[in-house]
C-alpha cells in the first residue's frame, strides 16, 4: 500500500493580514481533514526592495492602479511571531498540522529553531537563492521543494546542492509547479512529475495551482507524495491570490476525492480483490454445457456443445481437452458436461 499523500491545504496569505480570519482558515482546513494548515513567513523589508512591482496576475486580483508595489501588497499581509504563536495554539486545538514557509534566512531559522516546524517548506522563488539554500540544508529538516518557473537542471542543481550540504535524498519532497494564479490546465504538464522523479532520485508530489480540483485528483492518482492547494474562506475576498483558490467546501471535497484515489491505486498486484470478487467467477463466467440432448457413449462435437452461465462446471478453457471424449451418461440442453 501506497504511504498517505500529504495535503496541505494553503493558506499563504489569504488571511489579508487579519489574525482572526488566519484562525478562521485553519478551522476550515482541520474541518476539510487536510494534514497541514500552511501560512507564508516574510518580513518585508527582507524579502523586497521598495521598487520591486508586483506581477501581473496581483495586479489583476488586487485592481492595483498606480499603486503596483509589491512592498506596499506584502506589508499588509505579514504575520508577527506573536501571530505564529496563535495559530500553532489553534492548529492544535483543531487537530491539524501548522506549517510556513519562510522567505529569508531569519524567518527560516525562526520556523524550524523556534517552532520546530516538522517540514522546511521551499518557495519556488528561492529555488536559486543559494544562501538560503544552504542555511535550509544545514537545519536537519525534511525538505518540500517547489519548483514553478524551473527547468529541470535548476531543480536537479538544487537538489544536489541539498544533497550536498547533509540533506538525505530520501527526505526530499519536489513538488512540479506551474506559477501562475490561475495556472491553465492546459499548461500543467503532469507528465513533468515522472520527469523530476528519474532525474532527481526524490520523491515528487505537486502544488496546485489551477482552478478546482480535478488536477489535484489525477496528480495524486499518478502518485504523488505531497499535495499543496491554495484555498480562501472566500474567493470574492480582496488579495493576491483568493480568485485561484479553494473555498472550504471544495477543499473538502479535494481531500476526499486524494484519498479515495490513494485507497484505489492499491499494491499493483492483479488478483481477485475479495471472497467478494472471488464468488462472482460463478456468477459470471461460463461453463461447458450441452447445446442439445446428448446421449451415453455419444462423441462430444462443435455441434453438441455449447458455453453459457454459470462457471461452475468444466471451464470452456478446456473445450479442445473435452470435445473428442464420450458422454459417460445423458444429458439433457444446458446440462453442465462432466467428463
Amino acid at each position: 500500500m501506497n504511504k498517505p499523500c500529504i495535503i496541505i491545504a494553503e493558506a499563504g496569505v489569504n488571511h489579508n493580514g487579519d489574525l482572526a480570519m488566519a484562525k478562521e482558515l485553519v478551522r476550515a482546513a482541520a474541518e476539510a481533514g487536510a494534514d497541514y494548515v500552511k501560512f507564508q513567513t516574510f518580513s518585508a523589508d527582507k524579502l523586497v526592495t521598495k521598487t520591486a512591482k508586483q506581477a501581473e496576475y496581483q495586479k489583476k486580483n488586487l485592481q492595483s492602479g498606480s499603486d503596483d508595489s509589491q512592498y506596499n501588497m506584502l506589508k499588509k499581509l505579514e504575520l508577527t511571531k506573536a501571530d505564529h504563536y496563535e495559530l500553532i495554539k489553534t492548529c492544535n486545538y483543531y487537530g491539524i498540522r501548522f506549517l510556513s514557509t519562510a522567505f529569508d534566512n531569519d524567518n527560516l531559522i525562526f520556523l524550524m529553531r523556534d517552532l520546530d516546524l516538522d517540514y522546511i517548506k521551499i518557495p519556488s522563488g528561492e529555488l536559486t537563492n543559494y544562501p538560503y539554500l544552504k542555511l535550509a540544508a544545514q537545519l536537519n529538516k525534511p525538505i518540500i521543494l517547489s519548483t514553478g518557473m524551473a527547468l529541470l537542471d535548476e531543480i536537479k542543481e538544487t537538489v544536489e546542492l541539498l544533497v550536498k550540504f547533509g540533506v538525505p535524498r530520501d527526505t526530499i519532497y519536489v513538488l512540479h509547479c506551474t506559477t501562475e494564479y490561475p495556472a491553465l490546465v492546459s499548461e500543467v504538464n503532469l507528465k513533468a512529475m515522472d520527469t523530476i522523479a528519474e532525474a532527481t532520485g526524490c520523491r515528487v508530489g505537486y502544488s496546485d495551482h489551477t482552478m478546482g480540483i480535478d488536477v489535484s485528483v489525477a496528480a495524486a492518482a499518478r502518485g504523488a507524495a505531497v499535495l499543496e492547494k491554495h484555498f480562501t474562506l472566500d474567493r470574492s475576498l480582496p488579495g493576491p491570490d483568493h480568485p485561484a483558490s479553494l473555498e472550504p467546501d471544495e477543499l473538502k471535497q479535494l481531500v476526499i476525492a486524494v484519498r479515495n484515489v490513494q485507497r484505489a491505486i492499491g499494491d499493483g498486484v492483479k488478483k481477485p480483490a475479495s471472497s467478494r470478487e472471488i464468488g462472482n467467477r460463478a456468477v459470471a463466467r461460463k461453463s461447458i454445457v450441452a447445446a442439445k440432448s446428448i446421449r451415453a457413449g455419444e462423441v462430444f462435437t462443435e455441434e453438441n456443445l455449447t458455453t453459457k452461465r454459470p462457471g461452475t462446471g468444466i471451464s470452456p478453457m478446456k473445450w479442445e481437452e473435452v470435445l473428442g471424449q464420450k458422454a459417460k451418461r445423458d444429458f439433457a440442453e444446458n446440462d453442465l458436461i462432466e467428463l
